[in-house]
């Protein structure tokens, strides 16, 4: 098999990390790995906030990686990442930065995080942000309505509750835009239209962030990325890692859904069900013209940046693997409350007969 046809693609999920390298030409998957990340954290927020730990997921992406064939890692010739959309973490590259460098007989093998130079990542699960505060927030020219989860609605939320853990800090992005800035050596993140605009505040028409009216509202914008379309490159990689060569191009983190539609869609008249931690139904249309929304509700559809300058039409659930993770949780607590405990692996063992 000819060497340039080798991808690696990286999927940095909310339950899970997912790798895989694939034929570029046939499209034929030769080789894939997958760890669950169990990254999740007590927030401070209670029930109210979800967190998960950074370290733990690039450990499970590492894991991964280390686990394909060092030979299909030498050919590897464009790296391309994807991960969970909305959520938001921080980190402070002053100094010797939020990553190290793991060498072994003078060979880069991985890179860690600098536990300390990091956040937590607040997810797309995150319910902080309630009713009242969404509607202090100034009015956006973004088609998307504001939600708890967003990243900028969280970043607005931290501004007023807790500036001086912000001062910490000097980057933010999601997860995936921290794996590539820490892949790529990056000072300052990139991020793609698509995860920019799951963010909230972002103007799809003008491809850039509403810096004026965040400016006015006090918003830090100092921590926001730099913008690059949807399918360009980030940077090249840093380093060799996991034997995969130095020098190899990595694009711009992409969002995990328009990925999911991407990889499944064969025709346009196709639509896509997709159900992971959560559940979306969707399907491309060419003809989406974005004006600034004018509710703070969801509606029962939005329209998600795609390729191409096109947009995919969501409905989304919200829930999916995440309601039977809860219902684990549930009969875990239960078990525990009888007087014995039982492991989340061992619930997902049982089959009906």
């Amino acid at each position: 098999m000819p060497a340039e046809h080798l991808i690696l693609g990286i999927d940095l999920g909310t339950t899970s990390v997912k790798v895989l390298v694939v034929n570029g030409e046939t499209q034929q998957i030769i080789a894939k790995q997958s760890k669950e990340t169990q990254s999740n954290v007590p927030s401070d927020q209670g029930t109210d906030g979800n967190k998960q730990d950074v370290p733990k997921i690039i450990s499970a992406l590492n894991t991964c990686v280390a686990k394909l064939s060092k030979d299909l890692l030498s050919q590897i010739k464009t790296i391309g990442i994807c991960g969970q959309m909305h959520g938001v973490m921080l980190w402070n590259n002053e100094g010797e930065g939020a990553w190290e460098r793991i060498e072994r007989d003078g060979t880069l093998t991985r890179y860690d995080v600098v536990q300390d130079k990091v956040s937590a990542l607040y997810t797309w699960q995150d319910n902080r942000c309630d009713s009242d505060f969404l509607s202090s927030l100034p009015k956006s020219n973004s088609h998307f309505p504001l939600c708890s989860g967003y990243g900028t609605a969280t970043l607005f939320w931290m501004a007023k509750h807790k500036p001086e853990k912000l001062k910490k800090y000097n980057c933010s992005g999601t997860v995936q835009d921290f794996a590539v800035a820490m892949l790529c050596g990056l000072k300052t993140p990139i991020m793609s239209v698509q995860n920019a605009a799951s963010w909230g505040y972002f103007d799809c028409k003008r491809n850039d962030w509403d810096k004026e009216v965040l400016q006015k509202a006090n918003f830090p914008v100092y921590l926001l990325p730099r913008i690059k379309k949807s399918g360009d490159i980030a940077g090249y990689l840093e380093d060799n890692w996991h034997s995969i060569p130095k020098g190899t191009p990595i694009g711009v983190a992409l969002g995990d859904l328009q990925c999911s539609v991407l990889g499944t869609i064969e025709s346009p008249y196709d639509a896509v069900l997709n159900i992971s931690t959560s559940a979306q139904l969707a399907f491309v249309v060419d003809d989406f013209q974005p004006k600034a929304s004018d509710s703070l509700h969801p509606s029962p559809m939005e329209y998600f940046p795609y390729f191409e300058d096109k947009y995919i039409a969501v409905a989304a659930s919200l829930n999916g693997g995440n309601a039977l993770a809860a219902f684990v949780r549930m009969l875990q607590q239960w078990t525990m409350e009888l007087g014995f405990s039982v492991p989340q692996c061992k619930f997902c063992e049982y089959k009906c007969k």
